[in-house]
């Protein structure tokens, strides 16, 4: 089971060196280093570091899985819900690898839909934030209306 797991690590992790031109090791320790010089490749070696952790977590379900369907005897309907138990721990697990795996290549995919525009990530800096005014500071220009003789009275 774990050799299909591994593929995804490995996917992920030719992508991310693919993607920035060093190994995730390099790239570690300069976001270690100048941790402001490029936030995008801080939340990549962020999730990269979910991800593995994921990874092992998902690795140990495989092998608690493994180790009480061995010590089953025979019949498995007898130990059905412990193995259940296992059995959807296994797949938490999967589900918590993939969607990190999937966050990983939102990050790394420049083209994805939504990642351009304002607040289109959670990191986006709003625009008092810029040094921007949130609102217009100048007053709107009144419009010039042209002067009409006011007449008094009654028109005849």
């Amino acid at each position: 089971m774990s050799d299909e797991s591994d593929d995804v690590m490995r996917v992920i992790t030719g992508q991310i060196e693919a993607h920035f031109a060093m190994s995730v090791p390099s790239l570690r320790r300069a976001v270690a280093v100048t941790p402001h010089a490029n936030p995008a490749a801080v939340e990549v070696v962020r999730w990269h570091g979910l991800l593995a952790t994921a990874q092992s977590a998902l690795e140990r379900a495989e092998d608690a899985l493994v180790a009480v369907l061995d010590t089953v005897p025979g019949d498995l309907s007898e130990d059905h819900d412990r193995i259940m138990r296992f059995a959807n721990r296994v797949n938490e697990a999967v589900d918590l690898r993939d969607g990190r795996a999937s966050v990983l290549a939102f990050l790394l995919d420049p083209g994805t839909p939504g990642k351009h525009g304002p607040a289109a990530w959670r990191s986006a800096v709003p625009a008092h934030r810029q040094g921007k005014p949130a609102l217009p500071t100048t007053a709107p220009a009144l419009p010039t209306v042209p002067s009409v003789p006011v007449r008094r009275g009654a028109a005849r």
